[in-house]
């Protein structure tokens, strides 16, 4: 059972744009190839998991998450980077369609994308790390028993200075970028042997 580095998508991966209702708007944030192909040449696994409720609420449809993926999985292979799995919450209670209309175990912070990631991909969550720009990775981290990482970039800093000081669940560390973010759990992982 390996230690993974669990990453948020949207504001943590690529830059926050709300919904990304059309491919023209994904865009890596910089230094995430860089980031990635770190955890990779270290044969740490590397794993999405990310809420997308605007499949839920008619925003777009399934072709262009496909889609997006395609492109981020590209993006970062031209980096040198890859990642290990990209898992999707699509459902929200008040979803415009009825199969993703549903209160689910997988839509953070709740942790059933962690928990089905760690038994296909046979990953320790108790020795993982949780990356992310919200408090809802956050709290999935701490629900997984994994140290959660606050990046500042997407929603960050701001759920740092207007979420993060009434929550009981606190970060780990808090990171200006993934990259940084990917360099604490590097050498927080070094003294175990990742």
């Amino acid at each position: 059972m390996r230690p993974a580095v669990f990453l948020d998508r949207d504001g943590t991966i690529n830059e926050q744009m709300g919904y990304i209702n059309h491919l023209s708007r994904f865009h890596l944030l910089p230094r995430v190839g860089e980031a990635i192909r770190l955890l990779n040449e270290r044969h740490i696994p590397v794993v999405v998991t990310t809420n997308q409720s605007g499949l839920a609420r008619g925003y777009f449809p399934e072709s262009l998450l496909t889609a997006v993926h395609a492109r981020m999985t590209e993006e970062l292979a031209a980096a040198g980077a890859r990642l290990d799995g990209i898992y999707v919450c699509p459902h929200h209670p008040e979803a415009k369609e009825e199969r993703y209309r549903l209160a689910c175990q997988c839509r953070k912070p709740k942790i059933g994308l962690f928990t089905q990631a760690a038994a296909e991909l046979e990953l320790d969550l108790a020795r993982s790390y949780v990356v992310g720009d919200r408090w809802s990775d956050l709290k999935a981290a701490a629900a997984c028993g994994a140290k959660g990482v606050l990046v500042l970039t997407g929603y960050g800093r701001g759920d740092r200075d207007y979420i993060g000081p009434t929550q009981t669940v606190q970060p780990h560390w808090v990171a200006e970028d993934l990259y940084d973010a990917v360099r604490w759990v590097i050498n927080d992982l070094a003294p175990h042997g990742a």
